[in-house]
């Protein structure tokens, strides 16, 4: 009793009262006569330092100037040659399978206007929304959604070029 005594007195200095340095038996006091002190907790005082906590922050607008959405990390490259991938895609597959041609005797047997004219009507239909702010995120719903619509593109990337490399090792058409 002695200790914890001699500990009171010498955590009490004053009129402040250090809580953090009492044991946790010594944890009553007498009762202070006169005049009262205040006493506030560290934690209150590092909760009123830190900023109030609001609502998620909104996401800044994206830029519709040309060069920001055709830059590398923009909205256009991935989400353009994804569905000029999806097209491509789609299209060789069935012209070798209606024709039997691989993508090579595709390509040189007229398929390049083509190409060339479902590139640029594919690339001008896919800025002019984005020219405009508004994003494929905005417009997605359902099972149709952007991220799905980025990964059937990567897919297809995916798709041309191992077809490319099939019928190459194999010498011609994949069927």
């Amino acid at each position: 009793m002695a200790a914890s005594s001699a500990m009171l007195q010498s955590c009490v200095a004053g009129s402040r009262i250090y809580f953090a340095a009492l044991p946790s038996n010594a944890l009553l006091l007498p009762k202070r006569v006169g005049r009262v002190s205040p006493v506030r907790c560290q934690a209150e005082e590092q909760r009123s330092q830190e900023p109030p906590v609001t609502g998620p922050t909104p996401k800044p607008k994206e830029s519709t100037r040309f060069f920001d959405i055709l830059a590398f990390s923009g909205p256009g490259p991935e989400r353009i040659n994804g569905r000029l991938a999806m097209i491509g895609f789609v299209s060789a597959i069935a012209v070798e399978l209606a024709r039997g041609d691989d993508l090579v005797a595709q390509l040189m047997n007229g398929g390049l206007p083509w190409f060339a004219g479902t590139a640029a009507l594919l690339s001008a239909a896919s800025l002019v929304p984005l020219l405009k702010g508004v994003s494929a995120q905005s417009k997605s719903g359902g099972v149709m959604t952007a991220d799905a619509e980025l990964w059937n593109g990567r897919f297809a990337m995916l798709g041309i070029v191992a077809l490319a490399f099939t019928e190459f090792l194999k010498g011609g058409p994949l069927v």
